[in-house]
């Protein structure tokens, strides 16, 4: 653990910026890389806000606020990750997108350097594979909220030495997560359970069994979870649920994975939940409205 001092996040989206948030509130400095600065700066303004409402809480001082955000570096170039020692990829859940990245990440992080990947559910062997150090490559899928959620899925790939999963433990234990271990099949463990059950909740708004209220309602008192499947999956984003259910349908061929049309029709018309005001709830107003 204690050869890793800095680490690179590429995403600086809202599971890129949780990260950030909390490695540099863990004491690493932090190197922050999006496309745009228009993206670097609403990642920024995230991680404040983040930040003081923890302060407002008295989770963290004001000192250790003032302290973590001067450890942020953002850019939008990968030339800063030149002295990085552990490289996290959190972008859009697309795999040629990951891929692309991780070959120009190989182009500039130095040779002692890991590399790391927040997916939620494409293979990591897979990506590894695109890389020039394949057993230097791993997998640490945060949960979301990060700052707030504690558990840290954590999957080697085929040819993951023992050397990173151990450094990846070390680190996600330093930001105070709690680690799971979880095989290279698809989706995982968190998402191979929760978003089938998404999806089928979906089926259920699909086929008239219930209306987006009482189906949300129905989970919140009935099976006691904290928010309903519905509003968890406008939380998510509806794309990256259907992106998952795609992964999961495409890697094992089993019907009871096949995404359901109504969610396939949300992402189409760009209702994808909370991140763009409209999704099975409607943010556009004070009060989330359902949209069914």
């Amino acid at each position: 653990m204690s050869n890793i001092k800095t680490v690179g996040i590429v995403g600086a989206g809202q599971m890129g910026n949780g990260i950030a948030h909390v490695c540099a509130l863990a004491g690493y400095d932090v190197r922050l890389n999006d496309i745009s600065d228009e993206a670097l700066d609403k990642g920024m303004e995230m991680i404040e806000a983040n930040m003081s409402r923890q302060v407002s809480r008295s989770l963290i001082s004001p000192e250790d606020m003032s302290t973590a955000i001067k450890r942020i570096a953002p850019n939008t170039s990968l030339e800063p990750f030149g002295g990085v020692d552990l490289a996290i990829e959190a972008a859009t859940e697309q795999r040629e997108i990951k891929e692309s990245i991780f070959k120009s990440l190989c182009e500039v992080v130095p040779e002692h350097a890991y590399l790391a990947t927040n997916t939620s559910s494409i293979s990591i062997t897979r990506l590894a594979a695109t890389t020039d150090r394949p057993e230097k490559f791993i997998g640490l899928h945060f949960m979301n909220p990060v700052p707030l959620m504690k558990l840290v899925e954590v999957i080697r790939g085929l040819a993951t030495d023992q050397e990173t999963y151990e450094m990846a433990v070390g680190v996600a234990k330093s930001l105070d997560k709690t680690t799971t271990n979880a095989e290279d099949y698809p989706a995982f463990i968190v998402n191979r359970v929760l978003v089938p059950m998404i999806n089928e909740a979906v089926y259920a708004l699909y086929e008239g069994v219930g209306t987006v209220e009482s189906i949300d309602t129905a989970m919140r008192l009935g099976a006691n979870h904290p928010m309903g499947p519905l509003q968890l999956a406008d939380f998510i984003g509806l794309d990256t649920c259907l992106s998952i259910m795609q992964v999961l349908h495409d890697g094992l061929a089993d019907t009871k994975y096949r995404p359901c049309p109504l969610l396939v029709k949300y992402v189409e018309a760009g209702w994808l939940g909370r991140k763009a005001k409209r999704g099975f709830y409607d943010y556009r107003s004070e009060t989330p409205v359902p949209t069914r």
